[in-house]
């Protein structure tokens, strides 16, 4: 059976029609032009709220330790960035608590996330291993700090 080519509500021509939708016959090229799906948002408002507080936060951290707490060879000593020393999936647990981040340079972040085993070594990146432990150490009388 060889398919026909029918009227198009989309494009208003003949066409091999790919969708029949509420009475309406579409092409499908026309079917996928106006029908496209609400795009879903690249950041979820929750994030965007915590974003907005972080920046703060960083400004501030950043404004009272200027100058890198790394210090790796080729160490700049201007910190520009903020290094989260935990990080993978408990990183958004431990995103705004200040206690988990060092203030670094560009070259010294650079060469933590280049060599992970020396930096666990160097406490700069969290063990998995030893993560309950400095949970307990961020933690004061119930309350993050």
């Amino acid at each position: 059976m060889e398919a026909k080519k029918k009227y198009c509500s989309g494009c208003e021509s003949e066409q091999y029609i790919w969708k029949n939708y509420a009475g309406n016959k579409y092409c499908k090229n026309c079917w996928f032009k106006s029908n496209k799906s609400p795009a879903i948002p690249k950041v979820s408002e929750k994030k965007k709220k915590q974003d907005v507080e972080y920046s703060l936060l960083r400004k501030k951290y950043l404004l009272k330790k200027p100058n890198c707490e790394v210090n790796v060879i080729g160490c700049t000593n201007i910190a520009t960035d903020i290094h989260h020393t935990i990080g993978g999936q408990n990183r958004s647990v431990y995103y705004l608590i200040q206690s988990t981040w060092l203030a670094s340079c560009r070259t010294c972040h650079v060469w933590i996330h280049e060599h992970p085993i020396e930096a666990r070594e160097l406490k700069l990146l969290a063990s998995p291993k030893n993560l309950p432990t400095q949970i307990n150490l961020i933690k004061k009388n119930g309350r993050n700090v």
